[in-house]
């Protein structure tokens, strides 16, 4: 299975690539009529000072479940009141305080019930870590023991599993190996300061077994921001040679057969329609 889908989906600038210029518009019923998977980004940001918890209404929950067919997928990013050990700081000065919900099973119970309506279409549940320092965590030996607890705590049947690490030194074999032990699906993040993902890939392809999610993002946020101005329906920053590297890497996964989402924002070239039109080219006999 190869979906190739977007990070988010309401975008008014995709009118004439993606939507209809109908403004009463069922955004996410339109999207799923060209793609069959998308990354639900927003229900990451569910903590807030001083320690409140904000889960997806049902309401919302059952809208997504009513606008997508039965065979599309949802990859979701986990709330980050379970995925952030410490609570963002204002400034730079401040002291670290930590979040009594990191890695709650109770938590995570809470919002898997709170998803409830759509998990038969839940193709990974993606847990992102920020960058780790030893303020934060200790080491990797360290997240891996917490992380593995959490596991061995939480319900039987739950969606598939993937971890994103913004750490690059946590890129190693041992990490590797702690995913692959617990079947645990590595998210390549492709864009910040992370290493390449084919670069990555090439060194640990031998323990990706099942399931693999790849996101692209650009390096460079802020900038092409500035760019695009809200106007998400052109390339900014052609990235093809990029893209031929990674297309390669999803071909070896598939012929791995290994399943894979790709989600794209656009933050990486500047439309991320556009982008995945230029994959798709290459991708034709894989893809969805």
């Amino acid at each position: 299975m190869l979906r190739i889908g977007t990070c988010s989906w309401k975008y008014e600038s995709w009118e004439g690539i993606v939507y209809s210029n109908n403004k009463s518009r069922n955004y996410l019923k339109e999207y799923s009529q060209k793609f069959y998977t998308v990354e639900i980004d927003q229900w990451f940001w569910s903590l807030f000072p001083p320690a409140k918890v904000v889960f997806p209404q049902q309401s919302v929950v059952e809208e997504y479940r009513k606008s997508v067919p039965d065979d599309f997928l949802f990859t979701i990013k986990v709330p980050n009141s379970i995925t952030l050990t410490h609570f963002y700081k204002d400034a730079k000065e401040d002291v670290l305080k930590p979040n009594p919900y990191f890695l709650s099973v109770e938590l995570f119970n809470e919002f898997l019930n709170a998803i409830e309506p759509i998990k038969k279409q839940i193709g990974c549940l993606i847990f992102q870590f920020e960058y780790l320092n030893k303020q934060k965590m200790k080491s990797l030996s360290e997240f891996q023991l917490r992380f593995a607890e959490f596991i061995k705590r939480v319900k039987k049947n739950v969606p598939p599993i993937g971890i994103e690490t913004r750490n690059p030194n946590y890129l190693n074999e041992k990490y590797f190996s702690f995913l692959s032990e617990l079947n645990l699906a590595p998210v390549f993040l492709e864009g910040y300061y992370m290493p390449p993902i084919t670069e990555v890939y090439s060194r640990f392809k031998d323990h990706i077994k099942n399931l693999a999610v790849i996101r692209l993002h650009g390096p460079d946020r802020k900038s092409i921001e500035k760019m695009a101005n809200d106007n998400w329906n052109q390339i900014y920053i052609n990235r093809d040679k990029e893209i031929k590297t990674i297309v390669e890497m999803i071909q070896d996964l598939q012929n791995n057969e290994v399943d894979l989402f790709v989600n794209v924002n656009n933050h990486f070239e500047g439309s991320a329609p556009l982008t995945i039109g230029k994959m798709e080219k290459l991708l034709s006999p894989y893809s969805k």
